[in-house]
């Protein structure tokens, strides 16, 4: 008997069990995943928690419902990957020996990294909404608020989900305009990248419209301490922002049990060539989705095309073929820009966004880089399709190569 063990039940993971379950005979391989939570995270909703439009109970579901049947299931934490002896030591001891290993430990916030950060003002003043506790501790403290300077803080790059800081700080704007306390709100976006967004044409899009709403930028910002005491971030080169509230989105960081293997880059990252998705230093170890170190966005769509891409060149390593599939860095994400609008980006690591129209040439029915409520409810589907058919492994009607058609190039 063969084995094929997956190293995390999140998103990532979990279509891959999916995928594979179907293709690979269950008398011939033994597929194995493993992960300490028994709990699947719908990590987008945590965005909107914090102004009420979701709640906790929205955004979790078991494990165990997404996961098909014929893969043993282990809710084990990961201690190390032994990759040269093809073997994967748990925390409780265990030992799993594997033919072919899927990396989809994902990635965490490391608070801890930035002095400071993590010490009184923790979850008083100083909050995060990329974790569950942390978009529900935001959410109890929004409601009683009465107004100030908030200041939406990006430690450093890469973290999941890019445009997700942006979101907050639009979604901000609307909440308390919703609230009739704009006028007490003083809204900051500071970034340690020089503009609004990672890509010049976008940046220079979303930062119009953040100029709109009158929310201030101050870009080429890296935190380099955050003083309790005075309620101030202070960079590198000395430049201090003070805050009444700060929203941080924390240095991110791979699993520790990648950075105990010693598999990591300086993050943690694992090293993956970004067209096959094949271990840079292990011809059997594949790696998917926020694991990975791919110069793309780690975000769930593109998990979702990748993943296609995995599943063909998995199959052609195992039975011995060259590995022809090719991921293009295609990811797609939804914008939420406030008062019921959402922008789109389409992009992959050659073409940046643009305007147009998504997927449909001149048709769309979603828009480009510009405000729609078609993109909103885009944004709002999704979750549905997260549930039932991306998680499951479903076909989806969207090719994983990003598609110039529609697009002004």
């Amino acid at each position: 008997m063969k084995r094929l063990l997956i190293l995390g039940a999140g998103t990532a993971g979990t279509i891959m069990a999916n995928k594979l379950r179907k293709d690979l005979p269950k008398g011939e391989w033994e597929i194995t995943i493993v992960d300490e939570y028994r709990e699947h995270h719908y990590q987008p909703g945590y965005l909107f928690i914090p102004f009420g439009i979701y709640k906790k109970e929205d955004v979790i579901k078991p494990t165990t419902n997404f996961l098909p049947r014929g893969v043993e299931r282990i809710f084990v934490g990961v201690d190390k990957i032994m990759a040269a002896e093809n073997k994967v030591l748990l925390l409780d001891g265990q030992e799993l020996s594997y033919d072919y290993l899927i990396i989809a430990t994902g990635t965490r916030i490391a608070p801890e990294e930035t002095p400071g950060m993590k010490e009184d003002l923790w979850y008083k003043d100083i909050f995060d909404f990329y974790t569950l506790n942390g978009a529900v501790a935001l959410a109890d403290k929004l409601k009683t608020w009465e107004g100030g300077k908030l200041v939406i803080n990006i430690a450093d790059m890469p973290i999941k989900c890019p445009v997700a800081p942006l979101e907050f700080a639009f979604l901000a704007d609307w909440y308390f305009t919703e609230r009739g306390m704009r006028d007490k709100v003083e809204i900051h976006y500071v970034t340690p990248m020089s503009g609004a967004f990672t890509k010049p044409k976008a940046s220079a899009i979303l930062g119009n419209m953040l100029e709109r709403k009158n929310i201030h930028v101050t870009g080429d910002f890296f935190i380099g301490e955050v003083d309790n005491d005075n309620k101030k971030i202070a960079d590198f080169g000395g430049t201090e922002i003070d805050f009444d509230l700060l929203v941080t989105i924390p240095l991110h960081m791979g699993s520790k049990a990648i950075i105990r293997s010693g598999m990591g880059d300086d993050f943690g990252f694992v090293p993956t060539d970004k067209y096959t998705l094949r271990s840079r230093d292990f011809d059997n170890v594949f790696v998917l989705g926020d694991a990975a170190n791919l110069p793309t966005s780690k975000a769930g769509s593109v998990i979702h095309f990748a993943s296609e891409v995995l599943h063909e060149n998995i199959l052609s390593a195992i039975e011995g073929r060259p590995l022809t599939a090719s991921f293009d860095g295609h990811a797609n994400c939804y914008i939420e820009t406030g008062f019921g609008n959402a922008a789109l980006l389409d992009f992959n690591y050659d073409t940046e966004p643009t305007t147009g129209s998504f997927p449909l040439p001149g048709v769309g029915p979603f828009s480009l880089l510009s405000e729609s409520k078609m993109n909103h409810y885009g944004k709002l589907i999704f979750r549905w399709i997260y549930w039932h058919m991306l998680l499951k492994g479903k076909e989806l009607p969207i090719s994983n190569k990003m598609s110039l058609a529609g697009k002004n190039i």
